[in-house]
């Protein structure tokens, strides 16, 4: 008896290629997607709290990063201000948290295509700083050196105090037009959210430790 054996050919799919193609191009995207989301926002990393004669002032380092919606509006001349807000209150269990004081500083990042540098001021001393690049400018936003706190008062020894840290971009300093685009956009709503801690005296430092 012979047995013969005949090749059979199989007729490749045209549409698998395509479908791995598209698979890889997707995952691609959501890796790209993720580690810009990580890069991008405003992250506190320390705060200290330290006491200067009859009051206390504070120091702070907060990693700043731009999405490039927020650089492309920075180029086109579009002044971002930032809000640097801490306060300090008394924890009452029969009423409203008492407020101790409060430190407010709003700085102005702008750009200057003429020149090619970036520019930061601050209130309330109007001080203006010139940076060659963006990364330089926001090096210096994100050191908070000796921020002073409100009007003079002392802390209570063995009296739990709450502070609240948060740096954010203020929307209300826009244009009237970029003010209704950042309205419901996730692009324009940069803010570190507000980072709340139980202090005592004597004072210590908070540092923040990314997780694993």
């Amino acid at each position: 008896m012979m047995v013969s054996f005949i090749p059979c050919y199989i007729k490749p799919d045209p549409i698998a290629p395509l479908i791995r193609a598209a698979a890889t191009m997707l995952l691609t995207a959501l890796l790209l997607s993720a580690l810009t989301t990580q890069a991008e926002g405003i992250q506190i990393k320390f705060v200290e709290l330290d006491a200067v004669d009859d009051s206390y002032q504070f120091s702070a380092d907060i990693e700043i990063a731009l999405n490039p919606t927020l650089e492309r509006a920075l180029r086109k001349g579009i002044v971002l201000y930032f809000v640097t807000d801490f306060r300090l209150v008394s924890p009452r269990w029969y009423w409203l948290d008492k407020k101790i004081a409060r430190s407010k500083q709003r700085d102005a990042l702008s750009y200057y295509a003429l020149t090619r540098q970036y520019r930061l001021s601050g209130e309330p001393l109007l001080q203006k700083q010139s940076f060659s690049t963006l990364k330089e400018a926001l090096r210096s936003l994100s050191r908070v050196r000796d921020r002073p706190i409100g009007e003079s008062f002392r802390l209570q020894k063995d009296k739990e105090y709450i502070a609240k840290l948060r740096m954010q971009l203020d929307l209300s300093r826009l244009p009237k037009p970029f003010q209704v685009e950042a309205l419901g956009s996730k692009e324009w709503n940069l803010s570190s959210g507000w980072l709340q801690w139980s202090i005592k005296l004597p004072l210590q430092r908070l540092i923040l430790q990314d997780e694993p």
